[in-house]
């Protein structure tokens, strides 16, 4: 689709159920590389990144079933080809969370670069400190990571920053980690949650996920599980402060309340209805949306997708209240009788000229009145219409002759 035509000012109204979260789905199809025995994930949004990353495991050697009820399968018994290739690792940033699963159970990993080039800071730095730590080799050259441990061991890691797929990345291979590992400054998201719920139905041994500091104790072995993949937040805030800026109302249904409290909260302050029952979510909007301060941050704060959209329904607040304020004006060459003045007097030929040149001059001395042109000690500071003060000029006659040139009157 090569653009969207979008006619608005009517209200949003309609229910809508929410698809699975894309940033959970991801790491959630990646895990089934730590087992044997299949993975089974429900509720699986139908989206290009989604598709990736199932031709990238299938690629490897993974085997994958997609069924029509948006479920998919996936078993990694047979896995032979540990390589994520630029090709498909540069069409999807999140590739790289094949990285610590393949490292911990088979020893080795082969992923290209998001940008396919090792210079400069990366934001995988993160990652590959984390597995160091753990005892991995790391090696970086010709664009490609490649990390080998006969074993990961147990570590305490401290991340230098807060990074999801790093959480996540690291958290999938401290699971069959010799020993216990600690993840510190771990990023809280619900994505992560959804990922160590997933992976404790596997057999592993996490917890604190959903704050700041993670454990993980390690099994020798993860078994297979069935999980459905949790709502997708951004696409639920979405659709309730797009109901909310047109004054319009929806039901979402199979949605996620709890992941949404920021969102909730400044929706009530702008003046939403909102009501909550289990996974379903009602927003009715009464009157035009009051303006709210929002400040992003990281999860659990206003996460900052949503802030273009608010301030988008605050602006069109202000552009409409403008827009009533101004059609109580009359226009002033409406009023007295007088013309509009004439955009191309104004712009060119000699009078424009003389205008423009008073116009920039400033205001007269003798107070703020605008002066005519051409009357002593004052000087013309704008305004149409002979009742504004500004300059009513004639139309000027041409010059047979002298295209695009025009003589002044009286000459």
């Amino acid at each position: 689709m090569d653009k969207l035509l979008i006619r608005g000012g009517v209200p949003l109204a309609g229910e809508v159920r929410v698809s699975g979260a894309k940033n959970a789905a991801l790491p959630l199809m990646c895990a089934a590389l730590l087992t044997d025995r299949p993975l089974r994930l429900a509720n699986v949004p139908h989206l290009r990144d989604v598709t990736t990353m199932l031709g990238l495991l299938a690629r490897m050697g993974a085997e994958v079933n997609v069924q029509d009820t948006m479920c998919v399968e996936i078993c990694g018994a047979s896995l032979g080809d540990p390589v994520a290739p630029y090709d498909l690792v540069r069409t999807m940033r999140a590739s790289i969370l094949v990285l610590g699963p393949l490292v911990a159970r088979h020893g080795q990993a082969r992923v290209s670069l998001p940008g396919g080039c090792a210079i400069g800071q990366r934001p995988v730095d993160q990652h590959l400190k984390g597995l160091a730590a753990l005892g991995a080799e790391i090696q970086v050259e010709q664009g490609y990571i490649t990390a080998r441990a006969r074993r990961l061991r147990g570590a305490r890691i401290v991340a230098d920053l807060v990074t999801v797929t790093g959480t996540e990345n690291l958290m999938m291979a401290a699971c069959l980690a010799e020993g216990t590992t600690v993840i510190e400054n771990a990023a809280r998201e619900p994505e992560v949650s959804d990922l160590a719920a997933c992976l404790n139905a596997m057999g592993a041994r996490i917890r604190g996920a959903g704050t700041d500091v993670v454990t993980v104790e390690g099994v020798r072995a993860l078994g297979g599980a069935s999980h459905r993949i949790m709502a997708d937040r951004i696409e639920t805030g979405t659709f309730l402060v797009a109901a909310a800026a047109t004054g319009g109302s929806v039901v979402l249904r199979d949605a996620d309340p709890g992941a949404l409290d920021a969102v909730l909260g400044k929706l009530r302050e702008a003046g939403a209805e909102i009501g909550v029952d289990g996974a379903t979510i009602r927003l009715a909007m009464r009157d035009r949306p009051a303006s709210v301060n929002v400040r992003t941050a990281p999860y659990p704060a206003f996460p900052d997708r949503h802030a273009g959209a608010v301030h988008g329904a605050r602006r069109d607040r202000e552009r409409h209240r403008r827009h009533h304020r101004d059609d109580l004006r009359e226009p002033v060459h409406a009023r007295a009788g007088a013309r509009a003045p004439r955009r191309r007097h104004r712009d060119r030929g000699q009078h424009g000229r003389r205008a423009r040149r008073a116009a920039t001059a400033g205001r007269g001395r003798d107070g703020d009145r605008p002066a005519r042109l051409g009357e002593p000690g004052r000087r013309w500071t704008g305004g149409r219409g002979r009742d504004a003060g500004g300059p009513h000029l004639p139309p000027r006659p041409r010059v047979r002759g002298d295209r695009g040139k025009a003589r002044a009157p009286g000459r």
